[in-house]
């Protein structure tokens, strides 16, 4: 029949994934959650560690530049302290009220037929907590986040065997690919020390969640508001979406205001699904003429 040939030309899709970072990607940074997240962080350096409240603010936004996320700089320069307290300081004292339910959104990714993985810095309890607050929990196929890079045992990765050094975040190799495209003021070659804590924008993070999600780089769709996470997310073969900025630059693909425009950087996936529906119209009409 005629829809049988139309079948045999529905094209194959160009991703087989979608991969998404959470905190001001699947809600806009206008929230106030990460700004809230900040405050906490800096009241954890200066109660918890002792640091000079004048100068916790500034280490704070240095450490995030040179490893990630601070809390990685902090176990760099030798900071000692337990990663579940760290978490529950910072992310468990958060107004997560002010998160609301997003149904434009959890419709949006219902509606693609497609792998949908989520890669957080943050830990388990407040993914968890995040896509609740936004309706979402059950629109992922899976999380991957700081216990899935950081387990207590090395052991416990799942499907990380001896291919596996975790050694901690390359920080001298990324900053000088990383870093300094975004400030060029700051001094690429300079050695830090490194972190025990594994996790983006540094290559060893992406490797390990790619190998645990089982996910091919070159058909996947990786959506995130940092440009450093971005620009290695490139290199490591991903395509990459920018979320929260409406201009691209090095190392995006496309650059998306709100995570709502998530169709306009998959147009292939869309007309496939409008072609699939126009033929399951076509099937359904047929059957019903033909009874």
């Amino acid at each position: 029949m005629e829809y049988e040939d139309q079948v045999q030309h529905v094209p194959n899709p160009k991703y087989d994934c979608l991969l998404f970072d959470v905190d001001d990607t699947l809600y806009p940074l206008n929230s106030g959650l990460s700004a809230e997240c900040t405050k906490n962080i800096i009241e954890y350096m200066i109660n918890k560690l002792g640091m000079e409240e004048e100068k916790a603010p500034e280490m704070c936004v240095q450490l995030y530049k040179d490893y990630g996320t601070t809390m990685a700089g902090l176990k760099a320069i030798g900071y000692d302290f337990d990663y579940d307290d760290y978490h529950s300081f910072v992310h468990g004292r958060l107004p997560y009220e002010i998160l609301k339910p997003d149904p434009i959104l959890k419709k949006i990714l219902q509606s693609l037929p497609i792998r949908k993985v989520i890669f957080s810095n943050a830990n388990k309890e407040h993914i968890a907590k995040v896509l609740g607050r936004l309706g979402l929990e059950d629109c992922f196929e899976g999380v991957v986040c700081f216990e899935t890079l950081n387990p207590i045992k090395k052991t416990d990765i799942p499907d990380a065997k001896a291919a596996f050094e975790l050694n901690g975040s390359k920080s001298s190799t990324i900053r000088s690919t990383v870093t300094d495209f975004i400030d060029d003021s700051c001094e690429t070659n300079a050695e830090l020390p490194k972190t025990p804590i594994v996790c983006k924008p540094f290559e060893d993070a992406f490797e390990l969640a790619l190998k645990i999600a089982k996910i091919n780089p070159q058909r996947t769709l990786f959506f995130d508001d940092s440009i450093r996470n971005l620009q290695t997310a490139k290199l490591m073969g991903l395509h990459t979406v920018w979320v929260g900025h409406s201009k691209l630059t090095k190392g995006v693909d496309y650059a998306l205001e709100s995570i709502h425009n998530i169709k306009e950087a998959l147009p292939e996936l869309c007309e496939a699904i409008e072609k699939i529906e126009d033929i399951r119209f076509l099937e359904k009409v047929a059957i019903e003429t033909s009874a």
